[in-house]
């Protein structure tokens, strides 16, 4: 069946189950056979190019599409698979740098549901995504793909691939109801994502995650390559419009590469993005690629600037270690002499006084709390409640546009807005400063 728009399309995928939005749980007896079924169907287009796969609590999706860039800096033509979108599903699914049109993906929908009707399988709404990504990347001939994890590594619909990289940027406590509750659980998870034959990227020292890798690359035989000794990040200073890094791999020294991007945390990821593509490719970059691809590097919704007078920036930290590197980042990157004021808003599970603690103490002094839009949202008092108890001013909003719009109202040009929390109010407020059409509004 051929859908007719693109509006049909996707009220078809989200008929689908969305553990996105609602909360997620794990199965007694987790399985990737739904997946894999559906893609034996489709004849396997998961294995008609190469693959690294990328996990981590924070910074995967900024080094998924700094290897990309990277990628595509050689001459490859590359397929990234990246998730949540901001304002359109289209996001996820991109082939050289572009996502995937409205036609296109009306078209592999379309193809998507026929596929179930006649295997009787119904996926979820992340799964049919990850398939669809799949199939596009082999429908339009791609190089190699990344592909970002979703959530964990083992049974995260994406790791029906055999990644020949796999890369781990980080562990900390996050989805603790699936993952588990502690580091070395977390990364027992998300190492699982390491296969047989594989160079394993570890974009941190941490003890557990590191003996969780090499416990992993022994079983699979892979060869590990963690931060600190295979490859390192040797300097890591604020610059203007981002950073200013240097950096050893396994083939090169690049020393004083301008990144833009701000926060000493992309420091981090690129230098993980860097080794983990020069690991594919068996050999250097070299000087030209690495320089031009890291100053012309964007992220949208991380750490972006999307304002002046006032200063806005806008960044989907959702966790407590994310919101840490978030305040790091403000205190360094975005000096103003005026007011800091933050439009916060977070989903359920989350710890509230972790994730406004780092906020508060980088000397943020006035509140704008209001729900992103999702079933998950944390209702606004609970947060307002936790904030009042650290002697802010607090402000609650019904909706994302009334938090952002007064806090522009008692902002002068001096000032700083920060909006945090969940990368569903990241978007509204990015779509809202910038004008942008969004599939969510």
């Amino acid at each position: 069946m051929g859908f007719t728009s693109l509006d049909e399309a996707l009220e078809w995928l989200e008929s689908h189950v969305d553990f996105e939005r609602v909360a997620p749980n794990r199965q007694s007896f987790p399985t990737l056979d739904p997946i894999l079924d559906t893609l034996s169907a489709l004849g396997d287009p998961h294995l008609d190019y190469p693959v690294i796969h990328v996990t981590g609590t924070n910074g995967k999706g900024t080094t998924t599409t700094l290897i990309s860039a990277l990628l595509d800096g050689v001459g490859l033509r590359v397929g990234t698979f990246t998730s949540p979108d901001l304002h359109a599903v289209n996001e996820r699914i991109a082939v050289a740098g572009a996502a995937i049109d409205d036609g296109e993906l009306t078209s592999l929908l379309g193809r998507l549901f026929d596929v179930e009707k006649v295997t009787g399988i119904s996926l979820t709404r992340f799964e049919i995504l990850t398939v669809g990504g799949f199939l596009h990347f082999s429908d339009e001939g791609v190089d190699v793909a990344v592909i970002e994890v979703g959530l964990g590594g083992t049974w995260d619909s994406t790791n029906v691939i055999n990644g020949s990289v796999a890369v781990i940027t980080n562990v900390d406590i996050d989805h603790a109801a699936i993952l588990g509750t502690t580091i070395a659980a977390i990364a027992s998870d998300k190492v699982g994502i390491i296969k047989e034959g594989s160079a394993a990227v570890i974009g941190t020292t941490h003890e557990d995650v590191v003996a969780a890798a090499s416990s992993r690359s022994a079983d699979v035989g892979a060869e590990m390559f963690v931060v600190g000794t295979a490859f390192s990040l040797l300097s890591n200073e604020t610059a203007v419009g981002g950073r200013l890094i240097s950096v050893t791999t396994p083939f090169a020294t690049y020393d004083d590469v301008s990144l833009s991007l701000h926060g000493i945390h992309q420091g981090a990821n690129a230098a993980t993005a860097l080794a983990a593509t020069e690991l594919f490719l068996d050999r250097a970059l070299g000087e030209e690629v690495v320089r031009t691809t890291f100053a012309h590097a964007a992220m949208p919704g991380r750490l972006e600037l999307v304002a002046r007078r006032p200063t806005i920036v806008v960044d989907g930290a959702h966790n407590p270690a994310g919101v840490s590197a978030l305040a790091r980042a403000l205190d360094g990157a975005f000096h103003v002499e005026g007011t800091r004021r933050c439009v916060i808003g977070m989903l359920n599970g989350r710890d509230v006084t972790d994730m406004i603690t780092p906020l508060i103490e980088i000397g943020i002094k006035e509140f704008h709390v209001c729900e992103p839009q999702s079933p998950r949202a944390m209702p606004t008092a609970e947060v307002a409640a936790a904030l009042r108890a650290h002697s802010v001013s607090v402000v609650e909003h019904r909706s994302v546009a009334s938090a952002l719009a007064h806090a522009r109202e008692h902002s002068n040009d001096e000032d700083l807005i920060v909006a945090a929390g969940s990368l569903y109010l990241v978007a509204a407020v990015r779509a809202i400063v910038l004008r942008l059409d969004s599939q969510h509004a």
